[in-house]
């Protein structure tokens, strides 16, 4: 198949006011707007649309407007039309205020009223929190508590947050149940951008709709799986946020856990959000859990070292500013997990992330179980190459089957050889921020890639004992690794012990 699949075009989001808390912020300059533009490019943002940022930064909507349009073209990800962002930005507007002053909630429900008449937005309304984790509850309370996010007259309102969502267990449950104290649960989208990208939307398709795939989707045939998110990035400078964070908090939870549920959760009753949401959070609570000795057994943490990254010099974590020269925190993590289920039973899945790597990778890598070689045993065959399925979710969306074939020849030598399905090829897309998805889902309701409370809370379950063990190891247990390399040593040595290892990162 050599020509381009063009999908069905979606229809336009609902008429709604999208209120950007943390409006001056990277991710509303650099991920948002320019999402934004897309959709309203390819005619899915709602013609009945406005914009409001609220910050606290000094400012006006004419300054926030001519702020925009200076950014809007360093991040854009396809070319630019003039009128489409004309139009955008005409319907934007800026209020200045902290998030837990009842007078900033005051002057963004006057907007709003101002708004929703002049626009007919219908009262619709999501309130993106692009802010700092500590804003997070301050800014849902006010939300209920002015009833600005008070569903009522057939309008829905709606809020989302952004991860880091909790710092642990503990943490992840009171802002739960803060929040729900004040909305409901279908009106909170926890959002995890990774879930955007599409060739994680596929798996889902992948398992489902394909035949060949779920009847062999089970311990049975599969022996391992890796998921793998390598950064060839540093910390750069976020050193005081990530030093009180880690690689752990920072990337488990959310992004490893979203995709080992999307490949080893049931089929759910049927493609809707609540059911997926429910087997996905499932899965997540069958995962073994980790007693102090099992957690340290069955985990590898580390820090870079100096190296060289793309033949560029790095220094070392604990000289990044703001980073504490003695600093024990995580810059890599990998971990051996078990699923304690009939689909599962026995199956390790191993997840490894890491900063300051050989290059950007992210991919689930299924083994299968090796076939029987005793027909080949009169012949040069001394081994069969490992069957793998490869989901390639960064640098290239792609999905690739690793099988063996017999060499051309006279004698019966195998190799092992692969087929790679690349998105690029087949279907045309135009170039994203990944946010776009994500953002029309919440216009219109649709909250499948979003995790629930209870989703969320079972991620948090999972790394608990992990954060605990190393509380009470202290420094003891933290390896080295060289930045520009594949990690530590020891977390090649954690698959050895099973017999198995890395697939490499390149």
């Amino acid at each position: 198949m050599n020509g381009k699949t063009v999908p069905k075009s979606a229809r336009p989001a609902d008429p709604c006011t999208l209120v950007i808390f943390g409006a001056s912020g990277d991710l509303t300059h650099r991920l948002l707007l320019p999402a934004l533009y897309n959709l309203s490019a390819s005619g899915l943002l709602p013609e009945a649309f406005a914009l409001i940022g609220v910050a606290r930064s000094p400012g006006s909507s004419a300054a926030f407007r001519e702020d925009l349009a200076k950014s809007l073209p360093k991040f854009a990800t396809r070319d630019l039309d003039q009128r489409v962002v004309n139009k955008l930005l005409s319907c934007v507007a800026y209020i200045e205020g902290e998030p837990d002053d009842v007078a900033t909630y005051q002057k963004i429900g006057a907007e709003l009223a101002r708004i929703e008449s002049e626009r007919a937005t219908k009262g619709n309304r999501l309130f993106y929190l692009a802010t700092p984790p500590a804003a997070f509850m301050p800014i849902g309370c006010r939300l209920g508590q002015s009833r600005l996010a008070c569903e009522e007259n057939g309008a829905w309102r709606r809020v989302v947050i952004e991860k880091p969502f909790g710092t642990d267990l503990a943490s992840a449950r009171k802002l739960n149940e803060g929040l729900l104290r004040v909305l409901k649960e279908h009106q909170i989208f926890r959002i995890d951008h990774y879930l955007g990208k599409e060739t994680v939307q596929n798996i889902m398709v992948l398992r489902f709709a394909n035949g060949l795939f779920e009847p062999i989707w089970n311990r049975h045939h599969i022996e391992h799986v890796q998921i793998t998110v390598a950064e060839s990035l540093t910390v750069g400078q976020r050193g005081g946020y990530y030093d009180a964070t880690g690689a752990l908090r920072d990337m488990v939870p959310n992004h490893l856990m979203q995709l080992l549920s999307l490949i080893a959760m049931e089929p759910p009753a049927r493609f809707a959000a609540d059911a997926v949401r429910a087997e996905k959070a499932q899965v997540l609570d069958a995962v073994q859990f980790q007693m102090d000795g099992d957690a340290l057994r069955n985990c590898v943490r580390a820090q870079y070292g100096d190296g060289y990254v793309d033949n560029r010099p790095v220094d070392a974590y604990r000289k990044t500013k703001n980073v504490n020269p003695e600093s024990i925190t995580e810059t890599y993590v990998a971990l051996k997990l078990l699923i304690d289920n009939w689909r599962w039973a026995g199956v390790p899945f191993y997840m490894r992330t890491g900063k300051a790597l050989r290059a950007k990778q992210t991919e689930v890598a299924i083994k299968f179980r090796q076939a029987p070689v005793a027909m080949f045993r009169e012949t040069p065959v001394d081994r069969l190459a490992d069957n793998f399925l490869v989901i390639r979710i960064q640098p290239s969306e792609c999905i690739g089957l690793e099988f063996n074939a017999k060499i051309p020849g006279p004698s019966v030598n195998i190799g092992g050889v692969e087929m790679t399905f690349k998105y690029a090829d087949y279907f045309e897309a135009s170039p994203s921020t990944g946010y776009e998805t994500l953002i029309y889902d919440c216009m219109i309701g649709d909250a499948i890639l979003y995790p629930r409370a209870d989703g969320i809370e079972a991620g948090w379950r999972v790394v608990q004992p992990f954060l605990d063990a190393w509380h009470e190891a202290g420094g003891n247990g933290l390896a080295m690794y060289r930045a520009g390399g594949d990690g530590p040593t020891e977390a090649d040595q954690l698959l050895a012990k099973d017999g198995r290892r890395w697939r490499p990162i390149q």
